[in-house]
């Protein structure tokens, strides 16, 4: 498993910026949308109700989903059907046991405990009920990533009226003054703006952004489920990368397929010589 920077994520939050901060400036003094005490209500104030919608340890989860937002964990299954390919021609020649000195070079722990299970001598049915349970333990758990941004998005609009509200009563409290009327008005909003932007550019795409991952990490680990029980029953290494192609996309497939196509020509050129 590797990891590297989402680009996409931190160009979509940088270029919505740079397309909104350039859309005021061309209309107006970008100043007039900078005012504290409405970033507190909007910001603050949505974090706040955070806190009081989640416990102590799902908060403590925030810094490392909002880390997974930005960073991405690229699972390969195409070098997933190799592992097992290779894992499964292994077995068949020197039996299960023989796999137990190829765990310490696994980087992933939900594989490493289904080989291991296998290596026992679980049943299949055993290892299968295992293995998607704990899958389901990790769809949940990222599920509450999802949910702490969902929240937070739907939070931050909210506490934006709130702060429209706060900034209408101050300014009818100076009726008696017309020219605070106008400047009254443009901050009571300026809250509004701020949470349907935070909401909208950040908080809702990062859920979003975190569910497809999700999806992708889940199918992966349904692959490996099916890889190690195949291997178990003995399947042919040929059926099995078969079998775990129906994992991958359209795309993926043919990749794989074109690697494939050349590594018989290589092969086929090495035999002529």
């Amino acid at each position: 498993m590797q990891q590297r920077m989402d680009i996409l994520t931190i160009l979509g939050i940088v270029l919505g910026l740079a397309l909104v901060v350039g859309a005021i400036s061309m209309g107006g003094k970008l100043s007039s949308f900078v005012h504290l005490p409405s970033f507190m209500i909007t910001i603050g104030g949505s974090f706040a109700a955070l806190l009081v919608n989640f416990q102590i340890p799902q908060m403590k989860m925030v810094f490392q989903v909002t880390r997974n937002a930005f960073l991405e964990d690229v699972d390969d299954i195409g070098e997933l059907i190799q592992l097992f390919v290779r894992l499964g021609q292994k077995a068949r020649r020197e039996g299960l046991l023989s796999l137990e000195d190829d765990l310490q070079d696994l980087d992933d722990p939900f594989l490493v405990n289904g080989m291991q299970l296998m290596i026992d001598g679980l049943e299949p049915e055993t290892i299968r009920d295992i293995m998607e349970t704990e899958l389901d333990s990790i769809a949940a758990r990222h599920k509450l990533g999802q949910d702490v941004f969902r929240t937070w998005g739907s939070l931050a609009p909210a506490f934006g009226m709130i702060g429209t509200l706060i900034g209408l009563i101050q300014m009818l409290a100076h009726l008696d003054d017309p020219s605070n009327i106008g400047p009254g008005m443009a901050v009571a909003l300026i809250t509004t703006f701020y949470g349907s932007l935070m909401a909208n550019l950040i908080f809702i795409p990062m859920a979003g952004k975190l569910a497809i991952r999700s999806e992708a990490e889940i199918a992966v680990k349904m692959a490996a489920i099916e890889g190690v029980l195949a291997i178990q029953a003995g399947m042919n290494p040929r059926i099995l990368q078969e079998k775990l192609k129906a994992f991958a996309s359209p795309q993926q497939r043919a990749e794989m397929e074109r690697a494939e196509a050349e590594e018989r020509a290589e092969e086929m050129v090495y035999e002529n010589v």
